[in-house]
C-alpha cells in the first residue's frame, strides 16, 4: 500500500504552507472550540474508507460534527502549531519515527486508555498501543512475482534470500529505493544475508550495503512510488519484486498474473496522534478509541484491503477477505515489524540513522 507514504511525501513539499496558517483558515477558530473536529482520513479510496467506516458513524452516534482533511501535517507542521499555540487539526496521522519526535518533544497529548472497552484494548496488538499514539492502518512490503515467470509448478522465491539467489531463480528484479531513508530495502538485505528476523535491530548498516552490493547488478529499478511500483508490475517489466501489498492487491483484483508472497513481509503503519494543547482533545479522544473497535476496523478493511490493528475484526471479516489483509494472524507469524525507534536513534556523529542511511545510500547507489 503506498498511499500513506505517497501522502506523507506530499505534505513534506507543502507542510511550510499547512503551519503558516492553510489549515486555520478552512473555517474560523471560533467554529473549531465548539466541539467540531479536524480530523486527517488521506486521500483517494483510503479517504473514502475512512469516512464511511469511520467519520460517518462517529457523528452518528456522538452528535459530533467531523471535517474530513484529505490532507495530513507532517511533524514539523505539528510542532509549529504547538508552540504558536494554533492548534488547528485535532487528530492527525503520523508515522513512527514522526510520533517518537513529537512524543520526545512534548507536542502531543497521552492518549486516554481508560475510555477503551476491555475486548478492544485485549484484542490490539500491542506495537499498536503508544502512550502518544494508537496504530491505524497496518500495511506491508511483500515479495510480488509475475506468475507466468514463475507458476506454482516450478519453484518460486520465499525468502529474501532466494531474491538474491539470481542463478536458482533467474529474472529481471525491483527493489525499493532507499532515498528516504526510513523506507528502504534495509531489513530485507539483512534477511537475505542470513540475519535472523528476531536480530535485525539494531541494524548493521555496513552490512546492508554488502547485502545490496551483490544484488545491484540484477536490480533493473529503484523504485520510489506506489504507482512506479504498480505500474512495473502492470506491465509485466519485472519478474520479481518488492512491492506495497495494497498496489499488488489492485492489481490482482484486475486479473493482473502476479501473487502476493507474505512470509518475511516487512510491516509498517502511521499513528493516529492528538496535538498538545488543541481545543478538542476530548473529542479528539472519543474519536480515535471509536477507531479502535473491532467493527469499525472490520467494516474500513472490508471497503479497503489494509490490516487491522484490533485483532477481534478478523471475527467479523470474511475469510477471503481477511486473506487479503497483513495482520492476518497466519501472516503475523512470518511478518517483520519495523522498529521506528531505531531509525530515529541518533548516534554519536548527530545524525539519526535514517539520516545515516540517506548519506550511505546518495552515495552508493552512483558507484
Amino acid at each position: 500500500m503506498s498511499f500513506w507514504l505517497n501522502r506523507r511525501r506530499f505534505m513534506q513539499a507543502i507542510s511550510a504552507a499547512i503551519a503558516a496558517g492553510a489549515l486555520s483558515s478552512a473555517r474560523p477558530t471560533s467554529a473549531q472550540s465548539s466541539g467540531e473536529l479536524r480530523v486527517t482520513v488521506g486521500g483517494g479510496d483510503v479517504g473514502k474508507a475512512t469516512i464511511e467506516a469511520f467519520v460517518k458513524p462517529f457523528e452518528a452516534e456522538t452528535g459530533i460534527k467531523v471535517t474530513p482533511i484529505t490532507e495530513d501535517a507532517n511533524a514539523g507542521a505539528i510542532e509549529l502549531m504547538v508552540k504558536s499555540s494554533n492548534v488547528t487539526l485535532d487528530v492527525g496521522a503520523v508515522g513512527q519515527g514522526s510520533v517518537l519526535t513529537l512524543e520526545g518533544k512534548g507536542l502531543l497529548e497521552k492518549i486516554d486508555y481508560s475510555i477503551y472497552k476491555k475486548e478492544d484494548l485485549d484484542g490490539m496488538y500491542g506495537f499498536a498501543k503508544q502512550p502518544s499514539g494508537i496504530a491505524w492502518p497496518v500495511y506491508s512490503y511483500n515479495m510480488v512475482y509475475n506468475t507466468e515467470s514463475f507458476p506454482a509448478s516450478k519453484p518460486r522465491p520465499m525468502t529474501w534470500a532466494d531474491f538474491w539467489d539470481v542463478e536458482k531463480f533467474p529474472g529481471i528484479r525491483t527493489l525499493v529505493s532507499g532515498a528516504y531513508g526510513s523506507e528502504g530495502p534495509w531489513e530485507e538485505a539483512l534477511l537475505a544475508d542470513g540475519v535472523p528476523a528476531d536480530q535485525l535491530y539494531p541494524m548493521d548498516i555496513d552490512r546492508i550495503f554488502t547485502s545490496l552490493d551483490k544484488i545491484k547488478p540484477h536490480i533493473r529499478k529503484w523504485w520510489g512510488t506506489g504507482s512506479e511500483i504498480q505500474q512495473m508490475l502492470h506491465d509485466k517489466a519485472v519478474d520479481v519484486a518488492q512491492s506495497y501489498d495494497g498496489r499488488a492487491l489492485l492489481l490482482i483484483d484486475q486479473g493482473a498474473p502476479i501473487e502476493i508472497n507474505r512470509n518475511q513481509a516487512k510491516l509498517t503503519w502511521d499513528y493516529f496522534v492528538i496535538p498538545k494543547g488543541g481545543p478538542n482533545v476530548q473529542n479528539a479522544q472519543k474519536y480515535i478509541e471509536f477507531t479502535t473497535r473491532a467493527d469499525r476496523q472490520a467494516a474500513f478493511c472490508q471497503i479497503f484491503p489494509q490490516g487491522p490493528t484490533n485483532r477481534n475484526a478478523f471475527k467479523l471479516i470474511p475469510d477471503k477477505v481477511a486473506r487479503k489483509l497483513t495482520t492476518h494472524p497466519d501472516y503475523m507469524t512470518s511478518s517483520v515489524l519495523i522498529n521506528g525507534q531505531w531509525y530515529n536513534d541518533i548516534g554519536p556523529d548527530g545524525l539519526t540513522n535514517t539520516e545515516r542511511l540517506i548519506q550511505r545510500w546518495n552515495e552508493w547507489v552512483l558507484q
